[in-house]
């Protein structure tokens, strides 16, 4: 039986392109999922595809960074598909495991997903640090202002009810409350 996986990252991307290729290819069954392939550990129809696939089976994919982005998860992935007695096909890069050279294929561009992953951290994180030092704020936006967090702080110093009460009064976590309340000492 062929078994297709399709996969993007974000819920803005679709999968049509992915799922006609995978229908043209015969696959009766296809697993599909809107989530970054950056770990195998968050995927859960990729879990559901390697549990349901049995020997003779063969997992059919448009492209080897849908199935995977790291080495480490595509030698994982393979390692179990090997031995499942389950074959690979990966369309885009004519990549077939029942062949030694789609092995080394696989093998070579599961590299380079991964070195393309790196980079692309490493541009995320130059970009970021370029951004702070233009004075950028990252993160959430702070829940209080600081006037509000005064008169937060100001009201706890004599407020009978409890700390949980005066935080929802002013929209805050209990913790953040808290926070505030040592920041202060």
């Amino acid at each position: 039986m062929k078994v297709g996986y399709a996969r993007v990252s974000t819920t803005g991307q679709d999968l049509d392109t992915q799922l006609a290729k995978l229908e043209g290819m015969g696959c009766e069954k296809v697993f599909q999922e809107k989530v970054s392939g950056k770990t195998a550990d968050n995927r859960t129809q990729l879990a559901a595809m390697l549990d349901f696939v049995r020997e003779g089976d063969c997992v059919v994919a448009c492209k080897l960074d849908r199935l995977a982005r790291s080495v480490l998860d595509l030698n994982t992935i393979a390692k179990r598909l090997q031995e499942k007695g389950v074959d690979l096909i990966v369309l885009d890069q004519n990549i077939d495991t029942t062949t030694p050279t789609g092995r080394l294929l696989f093998n070579m561009l599961g590299s380079i997903a991964e070195f393309e992953r790196d980079l692309i951290n490493e541009r995320t994180a130059e970009g970021r640090k370029a951004a702070v030092a233009k004075g950028v704020k990252m993160g959430r936006k702070p829940s209080l202002t600081e006037k509000k967090k005064e008169e937060m702080l100001t009201e706890a110093e004599s407020w009978e009810g409890s700390k949980g009460e005066l935080a929802k009064k002013y929209g805050v976590t209990r913790a953040t409350l808290y926070r505030a309340l040592s920041e202060k000492i």
